[in-house]
């Protein structure tokens, strides 16, 4: 496919506007009735690649205000080791790094660098924006382990800690009917539901180990929308990511609808819904907003942007 950078003016007009459009109303958003409208035979095209011409590290969530990308991402100093036995209740070691909170331009330029986490948290995950604020964990890079969850005021970046939980959590979703916060654990293994200051609320079993869920996104009328890989084992000894999309309900954790996404980044042959997602429409197309590659890969991160056409 012929690589075709975004334009001014495309993104100044559709970019990640879809999830927040309609959040605090009582009807489903566009975005969430043509995503129901979708199967696993819908055919996308790869219609657009911005690159990101700055240090991305290792992408993990998208957000929109206003004219401003909200991007988080980890940059690993020294990676987590396995321990051959576990110890203190952790398979590896915590490793070290640094935790970036990315504000973009919709042409992909870099205006801020946000630092988040403390000491061995230093993991962002999946964020969210409450029509106020940003939502944003920072965890240890390791299972069953801490993370604090933090707002951001997307005009000031002031970053304000709201609460800690005992576990790792890889996302977050503010729920805009009852203000509750949701959150998944290290491969979204675990659901949660806290009040905004932390008190949990509910701990259930994810019942889907289809995905496991990367980036969510409030879809309104109490729903959330995830993309995420599952990686599994391949012919001889090797393995590949099966990617999705799923719309699942906030207050039962139901999925409402899930597809497989067989995509690759042509870069680098990563799943597309591996790191952040967003999507949006127009008035023909369902667009799905992908950053699939790690900055350290040749060509570094793209906004991978897919269309399909609307039923």
């Amino acid at each position: 496919m012929r690589r075709r950078l975004l334009t001014v003016a495309a993104l100044a007009g559709v970019l990640f506007t879809g999830l927040t459009t309609a959040q605090a109303t009582g009807r489903d958003s566009d975005v969430t009735r043509a995503f129901q409208a979708t199967s696993r035979s819908t055919a996308w095209t790869l219609a657009q690649r911005v690159p990101l011409k700055f240090p991305t590290y290792h992408p993990q969530g998208f957000a929109i205000v206003g004219d401003q990308i909200f991007l988080s991402s980890v940059e690993v100093l020294e990676a987590p080791v396995k321990y051959p036995v576990p110890v203190d209740g952790y398979d590896r070691t915590p490793g070290k790094g640094i935790g970036h909170l990315f504000v973009l331009d919709r042409q992909g330029n870099l205006k801020k660098d946000i630092r988040l986490g403390e000491g061995t948290a230093y993991h962002p995950g999946g964020l969210d924006f409450d029509g106020k604020d940003l939502w944003v964990p920072a965890a240890e890079y390791r299972p069953n382990s801490r993370a604090i969850v933090y707002t951001v005021d997307p005009k000031t970046y002031r970053v304000t800690e709201r609460f800690r939980v005992k576990d790792h959590v890889g996302g977050v979703v503010r729920d805009r009917t009852t203000g509750q916060v949701h959150g998944v654990s290290w491969g979204s293994r675990t659901l949660y539901d806290w009040t905004p200051t932390g008190k949990q609320l509910e701990k259930v079993a994810n019942e889907s180990h289809i995905l496991d869920y990367q980036d969510c996104d409030y879809a309104a009328r109490g729903k959330q929308l995830c993309g995420g890989v599952t990686t599994l084992p391949g012919p001889n000894n090797t393995s590949y990511d099966l990617g999705g999309l799923a719309l699942l309900d906030l207050r039962t954790n139901r999925i409402l609808h899930e597809i497989p996404f067989p995509y690759f980044s042509p870069t680098t042959n990563h799943n597309a819904t591996r790191n952040p997602v967003a999507l949006e429409t127009t008035p023909t197309k369902l667009r799905l907003y992908t950053a699939p590659d790690d900055g350290e890969n040749p060509g570094g991160t793209e906004i991978q942007i897919y269309e399909a056409p609307l039923k």
